[in-house]
């Protein structure tokens, strides 16, 4: 398939893929609808675990690595993800128990969440009421947070926000969050213009290769890595999130660009790396030395590098930030590939 970047302006081809742009659009206010279908419970919630310090936190379940990105570099106390079946042995009354369950209906979830009760954990489920894994928690010490969309991220920030609260968390603050992801889509909504669209001007430097994604603090990879999926879903083509010691080994394999190749005379060119940074604005000096590294290592090969980058005033915001942004490149990647 060729990508055809006329088509990123073109209000038909937009309107096909408005369902898509739409919902990425909504993220702001997935994340408002989920904090206050949250609020009453939220509210519960910090009174039960204001006055007391977890031995540890668990987070249990198949969406509990987001969790992990957010909390295992500040929280206080040990922090354990638990993606699999059921909860640690070592998990008792001493320890705070989260689960993320934007859907509600994973039986292995459920199972967790009855585990986490019986053995007399603190436990908070972020769930939709009367879902199966709602259902399972019911205890003096658990409380329901009720999901209103079922979107991770909203529903995450939720919870985010009760341990910010209870001091296990970093500052997270659900409206900072919503107006990050509301600029985005302001910015790169698909009636911005494609010359000041950050979103389409990321689509067209990665249309015609292989994107390698970087981010150099915890969160900016994670956001690395589910932009990727959503390329690779959007495309059909590889894009790899992964360690810069990775990636620099498929730069220093990539041949130089030949710049007399004639795109005419070879209409089928061999798709080369593109280098995507995802920048949070980390002050790190290592972060910024690995990325100028990987830049240099571009650079001398003549592969493009392109930036994802977020000023938002938190953590998670920032998260939200580049993961939209991303997200929006992917669905216009799609766009232009369905001329």
């Amino acid at each position: 398939m060729t990508f055809d970047d006329g088509l990123l302006d073109d209000e038909a081809a937009l309107l096909r893929a408005d369902v898509r742009l739409r919902h990425l659009a909504e993220g702001g206010a997935r994340v408002r609808r989920e904090a206050v279908a949250g609020a009453e419970a939220l509210e519960q919630a910090v009174a039960l675990l204001s006055d007391w310090q977890p031995r540890a936190v668990l987070a249990a379940g198949p969406d509990s690595r987001l969790l992990r990105a957010v909390l295992e570099p500040v929280c206080p106390v040990p922090f354990v993800a638990w993606p699999g079946r059921g909860i640690p042995g070592w998990a008792s009354s001493l320890d705070l128990a989260v689960v993320l369950a934007p859907e509600g209906e994973d039986p292995a979830t459920a199972a967790a969440v009855a585990e986490a009760v019986r053995r007399g954990c603190p436990t908070v489920v972020a769930a939709p009421e009367g879902s199966l894994v709602a259902r399972h928690a019911a205890g003096r010490d658990c409380i329901l947070l009720p999901v209103a969309t079922g979107d991770q991220l909203a529903v995450a920030v939720t919870v985010l926000d009760l341990l910010d609260r209870v001091h296990l968390g970093p500052r997270t603050e659900p409206e900072v969050v919503a107006e990050a992801l509301d600029e985005v889509a302001v910015t790169c909504g698909p009636y911005r213009d494609l010359a000041t669209n950050p979103a389409k001007i990321l689509a067209i430097g990665i249309a015609d290769a292989n994107p390698v994604l970087w981010g150099g603090t915890v969160l900016a990879a994670r956001a690395g890595r589910r932009i990727a999926d959503s390329v690779r879903r959007a495309t059909g083509r590889t894009a790899l999130a992964a360690d810069a010691e990775q990636l620099l080994s498929v730069l220093e394999a990539t041949r130089q660009a030949d710049v007399f190749a004639d795109p005419f005379a070879d209409p089928a060119p061999e798709r080369r790396p593109a280098l995507v940074l995802l920048d949070d604005g980390a002050e790190d000096e290592l972060v910024r030395a690995t990325a100028e590294r990987l830049e240099a290592s571009a650079r001398e090969r003549g592969v493009r590098v392109e930036r994802i980058t977020s000023a938002a005033p938190t953590d998670v915001a920032r998260y939200a930030a580049l993961l939209a942004t991303g997200t929006y490149a992917a669905a216009y990647l799609q766009v232009g590939l369905e001329s």
